[in-house]
């Protein structure tokens, strides 16, 4: 793939080295692709690994190679995801849960990328060479509906849709309480957290904007509540976030929601629940978009699966007065 090598100058300001790449257009990667990059070692600074913390010095020589000998990034694998439709500049599928995007650190292998590659050889490599095809992404966790391009010309007319704020979003996700706003709007700032580099947290002076919609569908008597989610913009674990600091937190959550230690302590009938419950009950639903060939508005919908299908018709069968 290639490599960029360059200088640290005396006269920039001290920053940390992630930021630093991220601010320079001559990387034009995302600073969560250039903290993913320093991870795995595709990242050095005068020769050695370094954290993404670190900050450059006047004179260090910082080198990129987009694909480390080390980490198999491009090996196609016979990953399955469900495919809802494809043509020359696109393919949508239904991201099952479980599924990690892209190679990263710990998930060198088994990821969407290598399986998009087993089934389609022709991705765009607009962007970052490391995720071709990849617009945008779904946690690990999280199941449902995504657009990948085909083109680098598609990559570009959807990435520019996404950072415009135009793609039409929407989740269906179960949350922990019964929640009494049937109809709501979340709009709190949401930033890296301050000590948990790895979580975002809600900050109101230092967070960049955040707006989540939600409308109830359901609440059930056992204290659970399944919310229709609409996102005006897209913030890392943005849903997850907001719901919890409404006092909201997603079902299965373990980072911002409740452990196995909270289900445990509770009632048997909990107990029952948790067995059904293996990972965060969130799902993107549909996804709405102005198709880059045809020039029209498209929508495409991911069904639920079969996990979060099987705890909704559990919590509507035991059902209490």
């Amino acid at each position: 793939m290639g490599e960029i090598i360059f200088h640290r100058q005396s006269e920039e300001i001290d920053v940390r080295l992630d930021k630093f790449l991220s601010d320079n257009k001559g990387v034009g990667l995302s600073r969560a692709r250039i903290q993913d990059l320093i991870t795995i070692g595709a990242v050095t600074v005068n020769g050695e690994r370094k954290k993404p913390s670190y900050q450059p010095k006047p004179g260090d020589r910082i080198k990129i190679s987009f694909l480390p000998k080390s980490v198999p990034l491009e090996v196609p694998e016979n990953v399955e995801f469900g495919l809802l439709y494809e043509d020359n500049s696109i393919l949508v599928i239904n991201k099952p849960p479980g599924l990690v995007i892209h190679p990263s650190t710990g998930h060198y292998t088994g990821t969407l990328v290598q399986g998009l590659l087993y089934k389609c050889r022709n991705l765009s490599s607009f962007g970052d060479p490391i995720r071709p095809g990849i617009v945008h992404r779904l946690d690990k966790d999280t199941s449902g509906v995504m657009v990948v391009a085909k083109s680098d010309e598609a990559h570009d007319f959807l990435a520019n849709q996404f950072k415009r704020r135009e793609v039409k979003k929407r989740y269906l996700t179960l949350v922990h309480g019964n929640v009494e706003d049937k109809k709501r709007i979340i709009d709190f700032p949401i930033s890296r957290h301050p000590v948990k580099r790895k979580e975002m947290s809600v900050s109101l002076l230092k967070g960049r904007p955040a707006m989540t919609e939600w409308e109830v569908i359901s609440v059930f008597s056992l204290g659970f509540s399944l919310l229709r989610i609409s996102l005006h913009t897209g913030r890392t674990h943005q849903i997850r976030v907001h719901m919890a600091y409404m006092g909201y937190p997603v079902v299965g959550d373990i980072v911002y929601g409740y452990g196995k230690r909270w289900w445990k302590q509770k009632s048997l009938i909990m107990k029952e629940i948790l067995t059904l419950v293996k990972r965060q009950m969130l799902h993107a639903e549909l996804l709405g978009f102005i198709h880059p060939d045809s020039l029209k508005y498209v929508e495409f919908e991911a069904p639920l699966p079969t996990d979060m299908d099987c705890l909704l018709k559990w919590l509507n069968k035991n059902q209490t007065a």
